[in-house]
Formats: C-alpha cells, structure tokens, sequence
C-alpha cells in the first residue's frame, strides 16, 4: 500500500516511519510546524529520516494554532509541567482537536498523491491524557477518511497496541537510531530529563532494556507512575 506518514520527529513517529518502510511504499512524510515550543528540535529530524529513506519531507506550517489555541505545549502557552506523563498535569499540554486538524490535512495530501492509507503513532500510552489519540476518536476518525475520500484512506495505527518500551523495542528491531529523535516538550539545548516526555522516554527505555542514547540535562530519579483509572475527562 502507499502510505503518508505523519512524523514530528519524535521516537514513536519516526519508528512507525521504519515500520512503514517496511510494510508499505511510502509515498510521503509530513510533519506540522504548529507553534509547539519543541518544533524547531523534532522537524529536523524527521526530515533527517525522511532522506535517508530516500521520502518526499513536507513540513506544513499552522501558525494559527499557536495564536488561537491555549496549551502550555505551545509558544504562546505557559510554562510546560513535569512529572510522569500519565499524570493529570500534562492535560495542559493537550492542544485541543491538534490531531482531528493534522489528520485532516494529511488525509487530503495523500489523496492528492495517490496514497490508500495514512499512518499516526498513536499508542496506548496517550489514552488517559490526549482524547484525541483514545480508540473511539480514532475509529470514527478512521471512518471519515474512509467515507470521505475517493480512495478510501484507511487510517494505519500500527503502535495502537503498544506502550512506549515496545515501541523502543520495535524501533530498535527495526535499526532506528534514537539519538536522531526528539522528545523534551520544553525544546531547549538537550533533553531537559524531567517534563512529562522525557520522563516517559527515559522510562521506555528502562523498560525495554535498551541503552538509552539521549543526554539530558537532569536525571533525578523517575516519578511514580499513576496509579491506573479512566481517561481523564
């Protein structure tokens, strides 16, 4: 199948970019530019893995997101909190309906290049916080594309079923470097180890039993994950 491949640049985006090159043709790799803090750190490196797999890049600006919407993930925003990334302080940095936008506009990019399917990296990890990675939004999501599209786009979610350490795993099965991938919210010199991001990249990798190739600037030991409850309202 040919496939556009949403990829910010971040671990889980830029191994479902492996993963597609191994399923699938990849037609194109899009990333959004929407005003986050962490941005100008992640897009280059999707556009970094997009080269070496030989993929069309097209980074696609929404400048109107970061001045209309309100997250403390966004330049316009406050300051980014930390703690585990399950934690109910991270819904400040859920940009609402960010996903329901970029796929939108992804799925009518990969009409336009002939594409049948569109893969996202949403994985079980982002249930609790984000609403609009929860299996619900994404099948009727999955159904818009489908019934809205002459091709019939099917929406692809190969990490639906993962945690963020078999993530790591299928990435580093797959010969993904993650050094070449960014993940701190705050977007600053090197990973900051704290916020919500880092905590869960510094845990997948832990997890996983895998060496974990990022500096960052602090790690104090890792917080408590919470305790397991329904999605946040």
């Amino acid at each position: 199948m040919n496939v556009v491949v949403l990829c910010s640049g971040g671990m889980d985006s830029v191994a479902a970019l492996y993963w597609a090159r191994r399923e699938h043709r990849i037609t194109a790799v899009a990333s959004f530019d929407y005003g986050a803090k962490h941005n100008h750190r992640e897009i280059p490196f999707a556009a970094e893995h997009a080269a070496r797999l030989g993929a069309r890049h097209e980074i696609i600006t929404l400048d109107f997101v970061n001045r209309l919407f309100a997250s403390d993930l966004l330049k316009s925003g406050g300051d980014v909190p930390e703690g585990h990334y399950e934690a109910a302080n991270m819904k400040q940095t859920v940009v609402p309906f960010r996903n329901a936008i970029m796929l939108s506009i992804a799925c009518g990019l990969a009409e336009s290049l002939g594409a049948e399917g569109l893969v996202i990296a949403a994985h079980g990890g982002d249930h609790a916080i984000y609403p609009d990675c929860r299996q619900d939004f994404m099948r009727a999501m999955g159904d818009a594309m489908r019934l809205g599209t002459y091709a019939g786009v099917q929406l692809l979610r190969p990490f639906i079923a993962m945690n963020k350490a078999q993530i790591a795993a299928t990435g580093a099965e797959l010969g993904l470097d993650f050094g070449r991938t960014w993940s701190c919210y705050k977007g600053g010199g090197v990973h900051c180890g704290t916020c919500g991001t880092c905590v869960e990249r510094r845990e997948a990798f832990l997890t996983a039993g895998l060496t974990d190739p990022t500096p960052y600037e602090s790690l104090a030991p890792l917080p408590a994950k919470p305790q397991a409850t329904a999605p946040l309202s």
